[in-house]
């Protein structure tokens, strides 16, 4: 009898500690002292204009008619019957060329590929000067900004970034989070450069130092992919309610040809 208890303890206390291994891969950001101490300088993000951006610009100064010129509007349909516009006009969305210009009117092409919305901003204030005596006030928005997330979440899919700042863990929140099967220590982050260079990153979730990494703030067009565990690959083989049966009968008899042996 003692040695079946000393056989069940074992297995007890085996059990709890592959349980508490097995957790300690679950929680995010563990660690959180070795951020604290590590003195992180505040550095506000802001994202850089990419090749085949969409974006809004708007020209405003005190006089209307000296920023019109400068405002691509779309088309708007009208009534002929009282021949008034029945819609506000719509902003004609500027491309990014490959080598990052854009085509503006007036001024011509536009060298803002890699330059912050800011910086963007400055650039075409600048060039307006000659034309607008006040200083004119230019609005720079991203049209296109979205990322995608895919692999082991509740919600994958492409989102579009209103306030076009996003990082890791919200872009995660957006998805539903990680499912069961997801790797925290195994994240891929899928990022093309402005040339076109395709890059892939392998971020751990798990370490809290991992929103001092540079790519914890997401671009544009990122793409997050959730590796699986060796539980989804092998259930996308054999169904769950199977799988689990299979690991039951096994454990089951594994214990009694132990019993059996010891009881002899």
């Amino acid at each position: 009898m003692r040695k079946v208890n000393r056989l069940l303890c074992f297995l007890l206390v085996s059990f709890l500690l592959a349980a508490c291994q097995s957790y300690k891969k679950v929680p995010y950001l563990q660690d959180v002292e070795a951020v604290t101490q590590a003195g992180q300088q505040v550095q506000l993000y802001d994202a850089k204009i990419l090749p085949k951006d969409l974006l809004t610009i708007v020209v405003s100064c005190s006089s209307p008619e000296l920023a019109a010129p400068f405002n691509l509007t779309v088309a708007t349909p009208t009534n002929m019957a009282t021949n008034y516009a029945t819609t506000q006009p719509v902003l004609q969305q500027y491309l990014v060329d490959n080598d990052g210009t854009i085509k503006f009117p007036i001024l011509g092409e536009l060298k803002i590929g890699g330059l912050t919305k800011h910086q963007a901003e400055q650039l075409i204030v600048d060039k307006l000067q000659p034309f607008i005596k006040d200083t004119p006030i230019v609005t720079v928005r991203m049209v296109n900004y979205k990322i995608s997330v895919i692999g082991e979440v509740t919600r994958p899919g492409t989102f579009t970034i209103t306030n076009e700042k996003v990082n890791l863990l919200e872009a995660l929140a957006m998805a539903g989070d990680m499912t069961v099967y997801g790797i925290r220590d195994n994240v891929k982050l899928i990022r093309e450069d402005a040339n076109g260079r395709q890059e892939i990153v392998t971020l751990d979730l798990n370490k809290a130092e991992t929103i001092l990494s540079p790519y914890y703030w997401l671009q544009q067009n990122d793409i997050i992919y959730i590796t699986p565990n060796k539980a989804k690959a092998r259930n996308s083989d054999v169904g769950t309610s199977t799988s689990l049966w299979f690991s039951a009968t096994s454990i089951l008899v594994s214990v009694a040809s132990l019993l059996i042996n010891i009881l002899k």
